[in-house]
Formats: C-alpha cells, structure tokens, sequence
C-alpha cells in the first residue's frame, strides 16, 4: 500500500467512527473481508470509541457529523483554533474544568460567562453525556461512630 496524500485533512472521532462503522457495512453487504490487520483494527478502534466513559458510548448517538458545521459556525465568534475545536468534538466537555482542559490559556482568554456560552453551545448542538451515579458510596462514611 502507498500512502497518496499524508494527512490530508483532520478528522473528529465521530467522523472516523462512521467511516468505520460504513465501511464495515460496505464489506458485510459485499459478503467480503478486508485483510485481517484491517478486521482487528477497525474492531479494536471502534471498541475504544463505544467503551465507557467515551463520549461516542452513548447509544444512540446524539449527533453525527452534519453537528459539526453547525458547532463551528455557532463558535466562530470566539476564535478558538482548529484544534481546539476538534476537541470540543471529541471530548463534548459539560463544565468549565473539563473545558479548561481543551483550550488554551481559556482564562485569559474567555470571560466565565464567554466559557459557560461555550459549554452552553457544545451541549445544546452534540447533546447532554449521561452523568453516571455513584454506586460507592462507602467512601465517603467517617469512621469516628
């Protein structure tokens, strides 16, 4: 195999998921097999993708890649870079620490009301991640009884 053009375009995870998950669906439909280096790591990435607590685990899903347009054009007023974008795509942050994880220098940056838009935006275009309960609950129990 000969690689044409290296890297070419960036793509979001929710993007290689349904790529994978067509193409795998091409070859079913096509009663064939890729080569089997192929098989183990279309399987392997796509369990990544649809383990907990990954945000492309949600079933179903609750965007697909027409979000993506529309979360960079909602975002475009605040200037955040290609990267950065991506991985509000990839991650879905819900709160301002998992967003500070995502862009850089975001205090100096964005106002906390600037940050909370930001969340605002991501969860009403890609949709709320079901927060999990908390089944351990023994760890928060004071001995001093």
């Amino acid at each position: 195999m000969k690689i044409l053009e290296a890297q070419s375009a960036v793509l979001t995870n929710v993007e290689v998921y349904t790529f994978l998950n067509n193409q795998a669906k091409q070859y079913q439909d096509q009663k064939r097999k890729g080569p089997a280096n192929l098989e183990t790591l279309r399987q392997e990435v796509l369990q990544y993708f649809e383990s907990p607590p990954g945000p492309l685990s949600q079933k179903p899903l609750p965007f697909d890649t027409t979000a993506i347009p529309q979360m960079i054009k909602r975002l475009r007023q605040y200037q955040l870079s290609k990267g950065e974008l991506i991985m509000l795509l990839n991650i879905r942050p819900t709160n301002v620490p998992v967003l500070n994880t995502v862009i850089e220098d975001m205090e100096s940056r964005f106002s906390s009301d600037e940050q909370q838009q930001i969340i605002d935006i991501t969860t009403e275009i890609l949709g709320q991640f079901p927060e999990e309960l908390e089944e351990d609950g023994q760890g928060d129990v004071e001995d001093g009884q």
